[in-house]
């Protein structure tokens, strides 16, 4: 072998031996920085209702409509049904003097992403996000009449893909909602009458669901208030 042969396979040897010592430099790095699981906790004095692990908790509503639900990555999945589709609390929530909140995203669909039923002293009543073909928040139902008929009406955008910080308060005297820390509704309930569509009865006393839409919720917890 001349001179000019070793050289040209010297250098050869050198630039493999960096690429690999580059990659196995890439893989580390890359491993370094992987995200591990998340772990939810709820601010001071509140209650996580969701371990982004199991439904610890929680059923899938047996509305005779939904589509197939699961938790994964950190969230709960509830993809499209015939209907609505959502999960219920079954364990003991306060009446009044509470406040939830919860992440919730759209991702198939064109209807409500969250449609959260809650308790209100001895009455029930939801917080509908993204229905009546995707704009419309608002209480369901005030005197009978839906979100989208009554003066809790706002009209938003919501982008698929788009997590939204969703923030319910229910106090003696009111209920108010926040987006994003946008307050959209700030409700005086009293003397009104408070109901919910029958659609979503089994939602009761607490639960969220879709209606022909898929989503997907994460950091739910409940703090008790005072008035």
């Amino acid at each position: 072998m001349n001179i000019c042969n070793f050289r040209l396979w010297l250098l050869i040897i050198v630039v493999a031996l960096g690429f690999v010592s580059c990659s196995s430099e890439k893989k580390a790095e890359k491993k370094i920085t992987k995200p591990e699981s998340p772990i939810f906790q709820a601010p001071e004095g509140g209650q996580v209702l969701f371990d982004g692990n199991t439904f610890g908790g929680w059923e899938i509503t047996n509305f005779g409509t939904e589509g197939h639900i699961m938790v994964t990555e950190g969230k709960i999945v509830i993809n499209m049904g015939d209907g609505a589709s959502g999960i219920t609390w079954t364990k003991d929530f306060p009446t009044v003097n509470y406040e939830v909140n919860l992440e919730a995203r759209k991702t198939v669909g064109n209807d409500f992403f969250c449609g959260m039923t809650f308790p209100v002293n001895d009455d029930f009543c939801s917080l509908v996000v993204g229905g009546w073909g995707g704009p419309v928040v608002g209480l369901s139902c005030i005197d009978g009449a839906d979100a989208s008929d009554n003066e809790t009406e706002i009209l938003k955008r919501f982008d698929k893909n788009v997590w939204y910080e969703i923030r319910l308060r229910v106090t003696e005297e009111k209920i108010t909602a926040w987006i994003d820390e946008e307050k959209l509704i700030d409700f005086s309930y009293t003397g009104r009458e408070l109901t919910t569509r029958p659609e979503v009865d089994l939602s009761k006393p607490f639960g969220i669901c879709t209606w022909l839409t898929s989503a997907e919720l994460k950091n739910i917890w409940i703090k008790r208030i005072e008035n």
